[in-house]
């Protein structure tokens, strides 16, 4: 039975594809660029036309005019050669940039917005350095020496055609140089690959760091941390040294291998000359001629690390690419009223593998307002994260108005959620950006004021340096816990979205705070919104009209707050006061 054809050929992915994808928009750019190669590399034959005619006319001749003409010819021709190659490396510069164009968004959503889980492909943290190494590929000279490979059989013929002794020379000369380019990948593979991981390591600790240089100051970790870091970079910096090494070798091989075969060339032209078997000016010529063969091979040599990297980034791109597929498009919605419905919801954290919720099933109305309690790591904070769409539910069913979050676009979905999650970021621009969540043009600053107004920010706000205008987020101004919070949940009820997520609302709220939060919700509640809070502490709940308890992801108690309160009140010593289960108190 015959094999079919194409069988035993693996298909390309889904990111392999979409990457081959982009490539093909920028090889609009690339075909005049290979046009240029063709007229530069003919071009490229003017130093050793020029060597031919000088040492064979002008000086047997003692023609001065013809020196003169020659020249002229010759510059004009260099000239043209300068030109076409100038204009050449700016297409290939404009190629690799309208190819990381082309990327940029997606990998971005990818690094930044998109939770990574146990067993997807890709490093999302190194995605945008992949991307770089890419487009530093296609506009660097690796491009140009592959457009210039071509010619290099051309340039062995002529050497052939001149005298079959120097064709033999260029040939085993490239044969020899291809060999250590070969020999190179090979040698250099596993350097390349500590490499990458070293710095990946030291990026991740570095950001890590970064993120809490406050509590390593105030705990005497500052020393301790920089250790572990220097372990890092020390390793990072030798597996660079033996990169560098190891390339650097290849190189400097290349280059007096060059050399020698160059000066080898002339000696043989000479010998040939004495001989009376070619003309004096051939030697030079033939130089100029073995020079521009082996060009490319050297050049891939010299570049080669750049090519390897950016190999490993399309790996890495495409794997990443392949585990998240593109959001497909999705029929536009209506504005939900925050009718919300579970049915067997299970969750999996992302980086996780055992669920942290199980089988939660409940629904709330419009107007409605649910507190959630239970102890620390009882999935409070997962399910936040699934009502507003964070983190995808695993298996059964999260429904708004009755669609499943996925059936939205997460764009779409966005404006009709407030969300204030347990670790508050503001992030870099003035108070009024944050609040109105970074728009692309100048906010509505009606809207903004309305969401700190009921969040009960506004005064707290204008007493501010320069109130809605002050900056803040990195390089801005450092704002209290209780302000951010403040700041934090004035964004999650900006644009009046139908249901409002509160993780932990009241964790740095003072007594003005907590009275502000108690009006937002009830005004939340008036105005028919659905409001989910999180809670350790029973005030935040104050307001709410239903309660759930959560023990170990599983949904313990539903029901009328009064009602379960009841049930989950436990006498604690009168030191302490009232308690809750779960740890409220």
């Amino acid at each position: 039975m015959g094999r079919q054809a194409g069988a035993g050929r693996m298909p390309a992915s889904a990111g392999a594809r979409e990457l081959r994808d982009v490539r093909k928009r920028v090889l609009g750019l690339f075909w005049p660029a290979a046009v240029f190669s063709t007229f530069v590399n003919l071009l490229g034959l003017t130093g050793s036309l020029y060597m031919l005619q000088v040492y064979d006319r002008v000086i047997p001749g003692h023609s001065v005019p013809t020196l003169v003409a020659l020249s002229l010819l010759a510059l004009a021709m260099f000239v043209a050669m300068g030109v076409l190659d100038h204009y050449r490396a700016r297409l290939l510069a404009r190629a690799g940039v309208r190819f990381q164009a082309c990327l940029d968004p997606r990998i971005f959503l990818l690094t930044v917005t998109r939770p990574a889980r146990i067993g997807e492909g890709g490093n999302a943290g190194l995605a945008l350095q992949d991307l770089e190494a890419i487009q530093k590929l296609l506009s660097g000279p690796a491009p140009v020496a592959f457009m210039d490979a071509p010619w290099l059989p051309v340039y062995v013929l002529l050497l052939f055609y001149i005298h079959w002794s120097l064709g033999v020379v260029a040939l085993v000369s490239a044969v020899a140089l291809t060999g250590l380019a070969v020999w190179n990948e090979y040698a250099t593979r596993r350097a390349q690959e500590e490499n990458r991981t070293a710095a990946g390591q030291s990026q991740l600790l570095e950001q890590a760091l970064r993120q809490d240089v406050d509590a390593l100051r105030a705990l005497g970790m500052r020393d301790n941390a920089r250790r572990r870091w220097q372990i890092l970079r020390d390793r990072l910096l030798a597996a660079q040294i033996g990169l560098s090494d190891l390339a650097g070798a290849f190189s400097v091989t290349s280059r007096t291998f060059r050399n020698v075969v160059q000066s080898a060339m002339l000696g043989l032209g000479a010998f040939l000359v004495i001989h009376n078997e070619m003309s004096g000016g051939s030697i030079i010529a033939c130089s100029i001629l073995l020079g521009r063969a082996l060009s490319p091979v050297e050049m891939v040599i010299g570049n080669w690390g750049g090519l390897t990297r950016a190999r490993a980034g399309w790996k890495n791109l495409s794997a990443l690419l392949d585990a998240n597929p593109r959001e497909p498009e999705r029929t536009a919605l209506p504005a939900p009223t925050g009718q919300v419905a579970l049915q067997g919801v299970v969750a999996i954290p992302p980086m996780g593998r055992v669920p942290s919720l199980r089988g939660l099933t409940f629904s709330l109305q419009p107007g409605q307002a649910l507190g959630v309690i239970g102890p620390s790591a009882s999935g409070k904070t997962t399910l936040a994260k699934l009502l507003c769409g964070a983190w995808p539910v695993t298996s059964g069913a999260l429904r708004l108005d009755g669609a499943t979050l996925d059936q939205w676009h997460p764009d779409a979905l966005g404006p009709h959620l407030g969300y204030l999650p347990q670790e508050i970021a503001l992030f870099s621009g003035t108070i009024a950006d944050n609040i109105a969540r970074l728009p692309s043009t100048r906010p509505d600053s009606g809207a903004i004021v309305q969401a700190a107004m009921r969040a009960g920010a506004h005064e707290m706000i204008l007493g501010l340096p320069l109130g809605y205008e002050t900056p803040v987020g990195t390089g801005g101004l450092h704002l209290s816990g209780g302000q951010r919070q403040r700041v934090a949940l004035a964004r999650a009820l900006y644009g009046d979205p139908a249901l409002v997520v509160l993780d932990e609302p009241n964790a740095h709220l003072d007594a003005d705070g907590e009275m502000a939060l108690f009006n937002a919700i009830l005004d939340l509640k008036k105005r028919s919104r659905t409001v989910v809070v999180m809670a350790h502490r029973p005030s935040a709940i104050n307001a709410c009209d239903l309660l759930l308890v959560l023990e170990n992801g599983v949904q313990r108690q539903f029901g009328p707050r009064d009602e379960v309160l009841k049930d989950v009140m436990r006498p604690v010593p009168p030191s302490l006061g009232t308690g809750l289960i779960g740890g409220v108190a």
